[in-house]
C-alpha cells in the first residue's frame, strides 16, 4: 500500500488525467440530471420522455451507472431537458 495522494477520487481511480477529467464531467452531468428529475418531481418515464431516452436509461442514471454513459449522451439528455451545458477550460494547477 502506498501513501500517494490525489487531487480527486477520479485521479485516484483512472490511469490518465484525461480519463479522470472525462469521469469528472460525466459525474457532474449525471448529478445535475438527477437533481433536475428530483426538483421537477418527475417519474422515470416522464424524465425519459423529456431527455429523449428510455426509462431503463433513466434508471441507470439514477443508480449512478457512470460507465454506461458517454459525455455526448449526457449532454444530449441535458439539452433535451432544457438545460444549457457550458464548458470551462483553464490551465491546470
Amino acid at each position: 500500500m502506498t501513501n500517494e495522494r490525489f487531487a480527486s477520487i477520479w485521479d485516484a481511480i483512472e490511469d490518465t488525467p484525461a480519463e479522470a477529467a472525462n469521469l469528472r464531467l460525466r459525474s457532474t452531468l449525471m448529478m445535475v440530471l438527477k437533481e433536475h428529475i428530483e426538483q421537477g418531481g418527475l417519474t422515470q418515464a416522464q424524465a425519459a420522455a423529456l431527455f429523449g431516452v428510455t426509462q431503463p436509461r433513466v434508471s441507470d442514471l439514477l443508480r449512478g451507472k457512470i460507465d454506461l454513459f458517454s459525455l455526448d449522451a449526457l449532454v444530449s439528455m441535458a439539452t433535451g431537458a432544457g438545460l444549457r451545458v457550458d464548458l470551462q477550460v483553464r490551465a491546470a494547477a
